[in-house]
């Protein structure tokens, strides 16, 4: 009901037979403050990717308001849109899981699986990060990084497995980010070449790159010491 008034807002909100009077009847205030709150949080819920600018600069504070179906990380601000991995992609990440995650039974280390949410920040204030991307796997061995929402800062060891098209985000793009942000491991695997490549971050904050592993080889790492990786096993059909 609206009362009669010099000043009314009669505004459709969500179809053409819900309507919000804002008068200034005694209720004028309770109107007013529910209408604002509502205009609020739909002009900031994104429910579709198609609403962002794809040159536009976004920060963790905007990635929580997005509520699309697409898989999307933020590389310095900006979108990238993930494809859906193939199946070898997948049998390739679920056997480095399992070797992985026995290994890490009854250690403080864990492994996560993408989509997994690692906001690349180097204060516990991650709202401004610029940087949130889900690898393929990661290995976390400070509890204190662990949220609700994912990680907050530097996993120990990441693993990236290389898919047709994203092999320069790997190979240069993360590969930077995860230097800069202090991951003291990473793996790229190329299930079509059936490698691993495997860089390891020195005192000076660099990347140095070892031999990469092929058929036949056993890959070890000093953050999980009884971890052995066949190589053969990963790439079997």
């Amino acid at each position: 009901m609206c009362y009669p008034s010099r000043i009314a807002f009669i505004l459709p909100f969500f179809s053409k037979n819900d309507y919000l009077c804002a008068t200034n009847s005694p209720y004028h205030d309770l109107f007013l403050q529910t209408f604002v709150k509502k205009i609020n949080f739909a002009a900031m819920t994104i429910t579709s990717l198609d609403q962002l600018d794809p040159n536009g600069i976004y920060t963790y504070a905007d990635y929580l308001l997005w509520q699309f179906e697409e898989r999307v990380e933020l590389l310095r601000g900006k979108i990238r849109q993930m494809a859906a991995p193939s199946m070898k992609h997948q049998r390739t990440v679920t056997r480095l899981t399992r070797t992985i995650a026995n290994a890490l039974w009854k250690t403080p280390c864990q492994v996560f699986v993408a989509p997994f949410d690692v906001r690349l920040t180097r204060t516990r204030e991650d709202k401004d990060a610029i940087t949130v991307v889900q690898p393929d796997l990661c290995v976390i061995c400070d509890p204190a990084k662990l949220d609700a929402r994912g990680c907050n800062g530097a996993p120990d060891l990441i693993i990236e497995i290389l898919s047709p098209g994203n092999s320069r985000i790997e190979m240069k793009d993360k590969f930077e980010l995860y230097q800069e942000a202090g991951v003291l491991e990473y793996w790229v695997v190329s299930p079509i070449e059936k490698t691993f490549q495997v860089w390891v971050l020195n005192e000076q904050g660099i990347y140095i790159g070892l031999q990469p592993k092929v058929e036949g080889d056993l890959l070890t790492t000093p953050i999980i010491s009884n971890l052995e990786v066949d190589v053969t096993e990963v790439f079997e059909d």
